[in-house]
Order: structure tokens, then sequence, then C-alpha cells
């Protein structure tokens, strides 16, 4: 068996959204991501440490897609999806003061048994956003 290469994290995640418009105005309202590329089918949002949050229109990727020389394979997704953001421990409680001002109830909020902390608010398709302090993984 041929041992496979080694990754060097994840690049991109993605939630599909009944609305986009909304929906980008929420990553960037309240998150505070920046738009890198707004096209009718997808907001490809700045989401630090060299990722990127695809936010696509719902409907609009199951076809496959040219694009330049090559194809885009089609995806989907639905229900609601669930996606994390890292956060350090000092601004653990600053994220949830920021919602509070908001006026944004939490969804949730665990303390992990491994360490780390999480608190999670849903966005407008009721995607979960987990913001998460280091701990809950050995590996971050």
């Amino acid at each position: 068996m041929s041992t496979a290469p080694k990754t060097r994290g994840i690049l991109e995640t993605a939630l599909y959204c009944a609305d986009l418009g909304r929906s980008h105005r929420f990553y960037a309202d309240v998150i505070g991501l920046s738009a890198m590329l707004t096209t009718p089918r997808l907001v490809a949002m700045d989401a630090g440490a060299r990722g990127v949050l695809l936010l696509f229109q719902a409907g609009a990727t199951s076809e496959d897609l040219p694009e330049g020389d090559g194809v885009i394979p089609g995806h989907e997704g639905a229900g609601r999806l669930h996606m994390a953001f890292a956060i350090d421990d000092a601004d653990y409680e600053p994220w949830k003061a920021h919602f509070a001002a908001l006026g944004l109830s939490l969804a949730g909020e665990v303390s992990w048994p491994r360490g780390g902390r999480s608190l999670y608010v849903r966005d407008p398709d009721g995607h979960a956003v987990e913001f998460c302090t280091p701990g809950l993984w050995p590996n971050g």
C-alpha cells in the first residue's frame, strides 16, 4: 500500500445558502470576514490563516462547471451543516460579548474533556458555526 503525501491543512470549507446576499452580510457584518471573490454562484470569504469559507448559492453547484481548461466537479450540501473557526483562549469571552451585543443567542457552549472550549451560533441558514479555543484536538 502506498503512503499518502502530507497535507498542509484544510484550505476551503463550504456552506450552502438559501440567500447568498444574506449569508454574505452575516459573515461580513457579524463574523468580520472579508470577501475575496463575489459571483452570483459563490462568495469566497477570507477565514484567516490561509483558510477560505466558500458560501455557495444552494442549488447552483450540483452540476459540473467548466472552468478555464478544466472542470469543477458538481457538489452540494443540504440541511444544517457545521464549520468551526479556531480562536485564541483570550478571545473566547470577547466573542461571547460580541454576539450578546448583537442580540445573537448562543446555540451552544461546551468545555471539552480533552481541553478547549467551544461556543456555537447559528447562521441565517441554521448552520452551526463554532468558535473553538486550542486543546480540543491534539494537532491544534
